[in-house]
């Protein structure tokens, strides 16, 4: 048996961004042109332009800006504002997951970018993604664990 979860992101009660919308954002910044993510994804050009202009509209806020093409084709990419919103979306879902996985301990070492925590509960492997929340805020970031005990 599995706990799975979904969530969202909303604005003054309208839903804005979802996993799909993750997916759309991250893939117009990797592919660098909507018609380009669109084609990764397998959506149409029109529903991604439909689902971008009505999260701007929730959000009143661009996420993406737009050059039409040339002999390149037009080029898209993720307003500071959409990096940010991408930021926050994978910073969350890293804290849920860390969250569902059991990953608890209390630091006892902080040395050179390296943090030494004593592990409450060991349900993850090296590699895994895990969360610190330090001062109110959620830093999220690959991290490896090396453990001689395994």
């Amino acid at each position: 048996m599995q706990i799975k979860w979904r969530f969202w992101i909303e604005k003054d009660g309208k839903p804005v961004m979802g996993k799909g919308g993750y997916e759309i954002l991250k893939a117009v910044k990797e592919c660098g042109s909507i018609l380009k993510a669109s084609k990764k994804l397998g959506m149409s050009y029109r529903f991604m332009w439909d689902y971008l202009r009505k999260m701007e509209e929730a959000l009143g806020e661009k996420v993406v800006t737009s050059e039409r093409g040339g002999a390149e084709g037009g080029k898209t990419v993720l307003t500071p504002f959409g990096e940010k919103l991408l930021r926050s979306y994978e910073n969350f879902e890293c804290f849920i997951e860390s969250a569902l996985r059991g990953v608890n301990g209390i630091v006892r070492e902080v040395e050179d970018g390296k943090i030494v925590v004593e592990v409450e509960s060991c349900n993850f492997c090296v590699g895994d993604r895990v969360v610190i929340i330090r001062n109110d805020h959620m830093l999220c970031d690959e991290r490896l664990i090396d453990d001689d005990k395994g």
